[in-house]
């Protein structure tokens, strides 16, 4: 085999969580255009993601389900499977933040970003490694952490908390997992043009402050996601296990 072969997914099934907009919506974009088909797990509407990866010739299934809580964790699981007769790839890309002053924060901003950051990842990713060892194919887990993962941040203690979890639960599932041939890596994005960034760019001190630490001088994009999502789905990282992948524009080289 080739190595560009390698990053081909024809014939791939991949879940992306949070798949309505943003880095959800950009990862499915560019698995679809690897070859995989998409199942797109959300609250929101994914007509338009919908429309992208149909628009590239690759089936697409929408599960609406709340990530607040674990109760639809073997559903999604499920759907996809009855769906496409297997899965091969998952993206656990939802996420929500909550900004307060530490010394005010609540227990609901708490409890609610560390539900669907930290714990609903962990049991979609315990689901979806029971599949792939049912399957006996081995799997991808690719896992979004942050630049939070390496850095306390400002004013988001509950983020910092989970997204900080998030890169341990990836070494401890590669740890474990590594044996059945599934991979568990992560994705830090840097500072992204997103939804939930949008408060940080329009505060002109705060988006002066984080550009002049960018070496690359720019907030990055969504689509500049593609290449690592793409990378860790595919066999050209089967021997990548635990590590998570800065996609930052060189912010934590500063």
């Amino acid at each position: 085999m080739m190595i560009l072969d390698k990053f081909n997914l024809t014939g791939k099934v991949a879940i992306i969580t949070g798949a309505s907009r943003g880095l959800g919506q950009a990862m499915a974009v560019g698995l679809a255009e690897a070859g995989a088909d998409i199942v797109g797990v959300s609250t929101g509407d994914m007509w338009e993601t919908k429309e992208k990866v149909e628009g590239l010739g690759r089936n697409f299934l929408r599960i609406r389900a709340d990530l607040m809580s674990t109760k639809p964790v073997q559903g999604i699981i499920d759907k996809a499977v009855e769906a496409f007769g297997k899965i091969d790839i998952l993206v656990n890309n939802a996420g929500i933040i909550r900004r307060a002053d530490a010394i005010e924060f609540t227990e609901k901003d708490w409890d609610d970003v560390m539900d669907v950051n930290l714990k609903t990842l962990f049991f979609l990713s315990q689901a979806a490694a029971k599949q792939y060892i049912k399957q006996g194919s081995g799997g991808k887990i690719i896992n979004v952490a942050s630049m939070l993962s390496f850095q306390g941040g400002i004013r988001v203690s509950s983020y910092t908390a989970s997204k900080s979890g998030v890169m341990g639960v990836t070494r401890l599932m590669a740890n474990e997992w590594a044996k059945y041939n599934i991979n568990v890596n992560a994705i830090a994005p840097g500072y992204m043009s997103t939804d939930n960034t949008a408060p940080l760019r329009a505060d002109e001190k705060r988006n002066k402050e984080i550009l002049g630490r960018i070496p690359a001088g720019k907030w990055g994009e969504p689509e500049e996601l593609h290449g690592a999502a793409v990378f860790l789905a595919s066999d050209a990282a089967n021997y990548v296990n635990g590590y998570t992948i800065a996609v930052d524009g060189g912010w934590l080289a500063r």
